[in-house]
């Protein structure tokens, strides 16, 4: 199923300012904390060396300018979470998404390389990988998607033949083209499949809710399903090792 969704309500659902878990998403690591520490200890410096060696001083703007960067630590989260939401933004028209999960399967991602000395002063590489969960979903339209994400430990809930919602994004009214899609939603584990933390949570359930009583009232016929979906239905055994 896929319903076509107003301006407003695609704004709402991406908002232009960070939310509470994409600021906490950018915040990162304390590598990363020490890093915007660095840049702000840096324009303070900058600031300061203008002023005192090439003795120019631009009054209210020097000290707007130097707060705001004394201040990089705290905000800068703010400014990567609502470039990267105005990145989905630009997208002209979203639509609500709910199919269910063909398939899934584990694989190891690598994010990062680190150079460093063994014991014998011999430069060995160290390839840092990540575990990562995999669907594919789709619907009685033929529409097929992947999405991949971290694994986290709550996602050993999911299974295939569960139902899983999405905003899909488009530049045509009609969604034929679908150029993005955003976290995947569980609804019957209240499950949240991410990296990035796109949408307002508590503004799609909402959305999610209104169209299930919705479509709870339209008059269904019943289907005997398939082996396919018998097949696809049965659920991989993971180790909790995997997790």
């Amino acid at each position: 199923m896929l319903v076509p969704l107003t301006r407003e309500k695609f704004e709402q659902l991406i908002p232009l300012i960070a939310t509470g878990p994409q600021y906490k998403y950018y915040w990162g690591n304390f590598s990363k904390f020490i890093q915007r520490l660095l840049i702000s200890v840096v324009i303070v410096a900058i600031a300061l060396l203008i002023r005192v060696v090439l003795r120019l001083d631009f009054g209210p703007i020097k000290f707007i300018v130097g707060l705001i960067g004394a201040f990089y630590w705290l905000w800068g989260p703010v400014l990567q979470a609502s470039l990267q939401n105005i990145k989905y933004r630009r997208y002209k028209y979203g639509g609500f998404f709910r199919g269910r999960i063909l398939d899934l399967w584990l694989t190891e991602e690598l994010i990062g390389k680190q150079e460093t000395v063994n014991n014998k002063g011999e430069l060995v590489i160290v390839e840092n990988r990540e575990k990562r969960i995999n669907l594919e979903i789709g619907d009685d339209t033929g529409f097929i998607a992947e999405y991949q994400a971290p694994l986290q430990f709550d996602y050993k809930a999911v299974a295939r033949g569960q139902i899983a919602e999405m905003l899909v994004l488009s530049n045509r009214a009609d969604l034929s083209r679908i150029e993005e899609i955003t976290d995947l939603y569980i609804p019957s584990r209240n499950i949240w499949i991410s990296d990035y933390p796109i949408l307002r949570r508590d503004f799609f359930t909402e959305v999610g809710n209104q169209l299930r009583e919705d479509d709870s009232d339209r008059p269904r016929r019943r289907r005997r399903p398939s082996q396919q979906d018998v097949r696809r239905r049965r659920r991989d055994e993971w180790s909790t090792e995997d997790y």
